[in-house]
This record gives structure tokens, C-alpha cells and sequence, in this order.
């Protein structure tokens, strides 16, 4: 009989296996979540101040407007020249809605990249800046510019305590950015989704709980501060099923297409297109910026003060079925949106966009006078969103939350997924994908005080 060998264990004897409770007791670890949690409010109570800065910046521009409406044509020029002023040297970060700027800085492995993008000046810069666009009544929102703030702080607070790698780089902007939607908007949710969806390309399973975190974190201290709210009001509005759904491929393709050639045109213009755009862009900036503002001004004495701003009134009165702009609205706020944006002006997308939809989709609805016209305006703000963005996911559960409304789910569903069909056939890269793109092809300034011409996002 043969001996049986006993056989060996490979695991050395001073090592133990893991306890399930270490990542608890973990000393490393809870350092990581005390930054997060700890810039999550940080990044609420800015996304607070900020929204209180940029509303009575406008009130004090619809104050002027009161006073004479003939004011727009020296307030609107003078401040876009300002800005571009402005926004041509060390604080050319702080250009456009921001979102292109995180999404950049986490693809780029260049720490000083990162640190041009993303710095505390950058973020001041971006919270002073898009107020005083605001002051001068651009058609802009602040929520992509909430994003930039958001993902600025996190950053700067995670250099200091020694999170310098581009992996943890990439989740501090990750959560950064999504605690800063969630605080824009009141909705966490919403907040989840667009980090998923929208600033990162893929969904890291170990951090999902941290930023779940950050983004409850950053939620709940706007809940404290202001209250529960819905950002639109609650909507009563349904869709059953019959010839109403009509309603869904008509809003779905025609909002879709028209928020794909938004984005079709702002990439083109950032991208210098056509020549004598660009040309004009980097001779002579802070000219071209004074024209756009003089345009807008002009938009808005002739159509009305709607066209100014973000357009939260007009769409909540769209929204609430008590419109008090009339059908000219949605197509004359894509223009006006578009003018703002070509002036290179720090100031985002999210808002205006919102606004358009509301409009387009109403004056859909007066196709079908039998039928709820809010349905249409919801479903037209949902799909034009997607269609600027490309993020149907992102659209979808926005427009949920702010008007706290789950009984179109399946049709906003279906409407956004049709949108995103639809913006593709016009423009083939996501909006703040293509702006990321031109923002890591472009040069790096020879230094941060000198003035550049260029692109620009």
C-alpha cells in the first residue's frame, strides 16, 4: 500500500483571508468617503449659491427691461464684449456649459490639462462669469455650468488630501459632476444617470456606492436648505394607449431633428465652420461676441423678453397648460439659444433646451385639438433634450423628476429613444462628446495669462 502524501497548502500561514468588514474599518477607505461626502455638500451649498446669483442677476436685467425695453441693445452687447474680454486669457476654461471641460479632463491623462480646466479660479471664474451672463440676459442655463463647479471642487479638495491618480481624478469629476446635477435640479436620480450616461463611458461596480453617496449627500442638503420642490410643478398629464400616442413618433422625431441641428451647428461653430466664422472668431472675439449679444437684443425687442434667460417661466407655463408665449416661442428660443452659445460666453445648454422643447412641443399639440396639451410639451421637452444631447436616459428621467409625473413613463420612454434616432441622422457625435474632442485637439496656451484665439467650448 502506498502512502497517501497530505497535500500542502499554498497559502502562506500569516495570511489571512479577508474580512468582510475591513472596507468598513478601513482607515484608506473612509478617508475616500469623507472627501467625497465632505465636497458633496460643498458642491450643494454652491450650486445653491449659484442659483440664487444667476436669479437675481436676471431680475436685475428684467428690472432694466421694465424701466425701457430699448435697454436690451446696450446691456446685452456690452456684457457679451465683456465676457469675451474676459474669457480670452487664463479664464478660457470657464467658456461655454463646462460638461465638455469634465468629460475632457477625464479622458486626458495630462495633469496640467486637468489643472487648466479645473481649477478654483476656473470654478470662481464660472460662477461670477455665468452670472454676469445672466446680468446681460443670455439665452443660457446653469446646470452644465453647475457640473464644472462641482467636478472643480471635488478635484481641488481630492489634490489636497493626496487623490492625485487618473483613476481617482476620474471619480472625483464623476461624482463632482453628478452631485452638481442633482443640486441644480433636485432630482438624484437624474444625478446617477447623467454620470453614467453621459460624463463616463463606462460604470465603475466598486465606486457605485460612493457615488451614490455623494450624490444622497449633496440632495439632501439642497432638500434641508430649500425644501422639497418640484421644478416644473407636479403634472397630471397621461397618455393612454389609442391615437393619442401619435403623439410620441411626431414629438420623438421632429424635437429630435431639431435639437440634432442645434447640435450639428454649435459643433460646427466651435469648430470654426464656416471659414469666415472662424476667422472673424479669432481676429476679432470680443467684436463678435458684441454682435451676438446685439442679435439677441434684437430677437427680444421684437418677440418678446421670453427669448432672454433660461425660459423656466415660459416652459413651467407650457408645463402647467397656462402658455402665455405664443407658437413663434420654440423656434425663435432655438435661435436665440444658438446666438448665445456663438458668442462663446460662459453658460449652459440644459435649461434653454428644456424651454425650446416646451415650445416645439406645444405648437405640435395644436395639431391635435382634442388632446391633453401638456402631453405634447412634456414629451416635446424630453425628446428635444435628447436630441441636443444624445443622452435618452439622462432626458428621460429629467423630465420625470422635475414635474414629479411617472405615468408617462413608457411614453417619454419611447419618445427620447426615437429622438436619439433622430439627432443621430443629423449629427453623428454627441454634442459634449464632439466639444471634449475639439477641447483635447486644441493647442495648449503658451501661457495662462496670454490672450488665444481658436476653438473653444
Amino acid at each position: 500500500m502506498h502512502a497517501t502524501i497530505p497535500r500542502m497548502s499554498t497559502t502562506p500561514p500569516d495570511t489571512a483571508a479577508p474580512h468582510p468588514l475591513d472596507p468598513l474599518l478601513s482607515p484608506k477607505d473612509w478617508k475616500r468617503r469623507l472627501v467625497l461626502w465632505g465636497g458633496a455638500v460643498l458642491v450643494a451649498l454652491a450650486a445653491l449659491l449659484f442659483a440664487k446669483l444667476c436669479d437675481g442677476a436676471f431680475a436685475l436685467f428684467r428690472r432694466a427691461l421694465a424701466f425701457s425695453p430699448w435697454a436690451a441693445l446696450a446691456i446685452t452687447p456690452l456684457v457679451f464684449a465683456g465676457l469675451s474680454w474676459l474669457t480670452n486669457g487664463a479664464l478660457r476654461a470657464t467658456r461655454g456649459s463646462g460638461i465638455p471641460q469634465v468629460i475632457a479632463s477625464m479622458e486626458s491623462a495630462d495633469d496640467a490639462f486637468a489643472e487648466r480646466n479645473l481649477s478654483m479660479k476656473v470654478s470662481a471664474g464660472k460662477l461670477g462669469l455665468t452670472a454676469l451672463a445672466m446680468l446681460g440676459g443670455a439665452s443660457i442655463g446653469r446646470e452644465g455650468p453647475t457640473v464644472h463647479v462641482g467636478a472643480s471642487l471635488l478635484y481641488s479638495i481630492g489634490r489636497r488630501f493626496g487623490y492625485t491618480s487618473h483613476q481617482d481624478v476620474s471619480r472625483l469629476l464623476l461624482a463632482g459632476g453628478a452631485a452638481g446635477i442633482a443640486a441644480a435640479f433636485n432630482a438624484p436620480l437624474a444625478g446617477v444617470v447623467f454620470a453614467i450616461e453621459e460624463l463616463s463611458s463606462r460604470f465603475e461596480h466598486r465606486f457605485s456606492g460612493t457615488l451614490l453617496t455623494a450624490v444622497i449627500v449633496g440632495g439632501v442638503v439642497s432638500l434641508g436648505l430649500i425644501g422639497s420642490y418640484t421644478y416644473f410643478g407636479r403634472v397630471e398629464g397621461a397618455l393612454p394607449l389609442g391615437a393619442g400616442w401619435l403623439a410620441v413618433p411626431l414629438c420623438g422625431i421632429a424635437c429630435g431633428l431639431a435639437g440634432g441641428l442645434f447640435a450639428r451647428v454649435v459643433l460646427a461653430l466651435v469648430a470654426g465652420r464656416p471659414r469666415w466664422f472662424g476667422a472673424l472668431r479669432a481676429r476679432h472675439p470680443v467684436l463678435l461676441a458684441a454682435g451676438c449679444g446685439l442679435a439677441l437684443a434684437g430677437l427680444g425687442l421684437a418677440f418678446g423678453d421670453g427669448l432672454f434667460g433660461t425660459g423656466y417661466e415660459q416652459a413651467r407655463n407650457f408645463v402647467q397648460g397656462h402658455p402665455h408665449a405664443g407658437v413663434e416661442f420654440g423656434p425663435l428660443k432655438w435661435l436665440a439659444n444658438l446666438v448665445s452659445y456663438a458668442a462663446s460666453i460662459p453658460g449652459g445648454l440644459f435649461s434653454p433646451a428644456l424651454a425650446v422643447g416646451a415650445g416645439i412641443g406645444h405648437d405640435l399639440g395644436l395639431l391635435f385639438p382634442g388632446q391633453d396639451s401638456t402631453v405634447f410639451v412634456l414629451l416635446g421637452m424630453c425628446a428635444y433634450l435628447a436630441g441636443v444631447t444624445q443622452a435618452p436616459l439622462t432626458s428621460a428621467v429629467i423630465c420625470m423628476e422635475l414635474t414629479d409625473n411617472s405615468d408617462m413613463t413608457l411614453p417619454i420612454l419611447a419618445t427620447v429613444l426615437l429622438a436619439r434616432g433622430a439627432s443621430a441622422l443629423v449629427c453623428r457625435t454627441p454634442i459634449y462628446k464632439g466639444l471634449a474632442q475639439l477641447l483635447l485637439a486644441a493647442p495648449a496656451p503658451a501661457s495662462a495669462s496670454a490672450p488665444a484665439g481658436g476653438k473653444s467650448a
